[in-house]
């Protein structure tokens, strides 16, 4: 069985509707994909509409937005309950951060006299998704200021740009406490993904574990061979499950999806745990 647990549709910063995203799922040959916007499920009806009419696997997810000390980390959310009342409550409050976050980031380059607006950046963003800085970085590659959202983050969006701006996130302490009360299976995303401007966050598996902490992501494109083993050993230590994910987000990054996977037994993990809403089979 081919698992990726991973993506982002145009419902957060990824570039594929969730309904292409599932026919990309497949044609890279894969039975099962989760999706997990960006502090959003409004994604998972489309994508489970699609899936079933071409007999492929959703697992409903969410990613959420957290820091700790300054630093962000992100927390996969599989099959929390949809409607429940203090996840969607904290994930309103970061998703309205975001966009007045972005206002001001955009403010700053444009007076530092990097060429970019508001409105452009308005056009990036599509009807209900999350507004977030890819969706700058998509502006400035629209407008011909850079040449990839790499680019555009590397040299003015990443979290120690001097146009970089905080927004309101949970501690993930309590983050993994409400996808818990939510009926769902928290799983600590590429901690050790340092390069991407998140911080390692290793030491937070053992933190977490004893807390509902279920699973850590150890195979991921931005974690080196290195990296991927001292996650595991991680893992090891603390009795949390491993899975592996893409984190594609169609053209906005140059990852395919399906380029990593997790093993069944983690998704049976999962299954066996989560009690707010379900994996959608065809």
């Amino acid at each position: 069985m081919r698992i990726d647990l991973h993506t982002h549709s145009t419902h957060s910063d990824g570039t594929d509707a969730p309904a292409a995203l599932v026919d990309a799922a497949l044609a890279a040959g894969l039975d099962v994909v989760a999706l997990t916007d960006h502090d959003v499920m409004s994604g998972w009806d489309e994508a489970i509409m699609a899936a079933r009419a071409i007999g492929i696997t959703v697992v409903p997810g969410v990613e959420i937005s957290c820091e700790r000390d300054g630093r962000s980390v992100h927390l996969l959310a599989y099959l929390v309950d949809p409607h429940d009342a203090a996840l969607l409550a904290e994930l309103d409050l970061a998703r309205s951060s975001r966009a007045t976050r972005l206002t001001r980031m955009v403010d700053l380059l444009a007076a530092g006299g990097i060429p970019i607006t508001q409105d452009q950046v308005a056009a990036q963003v599509p009807p209900g998704a999350t507004p977030g800085r890819p969706h700058v970085a998509d502006a400035l590659v629209a407008a011909g200021v850079v040449a990839t959202r790499d680019e555009a983050f590397r040299r003015w969006l990443a979290d120690d740009s001097p146009y970089y701006v905080r927004h309101y996130a949970p501690d993930p302490a309590a983050a993994v406490a409400l996808v818990r009360g939510a009926g769902g299976v928290p799983v600590l995303a590429h901690p050790l993904a340092a390069r991407r401007g998140v911080a390692p966050t290793l030491a937070l598996v053992e933190e977490l574990a004893p807390l509902g902490l279920a699973g850590v992501e150890a195979d991921h494109p931005d974690h080196d061979a290195a990296a991927r083993r001292a996650v595991r050993a991680a893992a090891r230590h603390t009795g949390v499950f491993v899975t592996g994910s893409s984190d594609y987000h169609g053209t906005g990054k140059r990852v395919r999806i399906g380029a990593e996977r997790t093993d069944p037994d983690a998704l049976a993990a999962i299954e066996a745990l989560g009690t707010g809403s379900a994996v959608a089979r065809p």
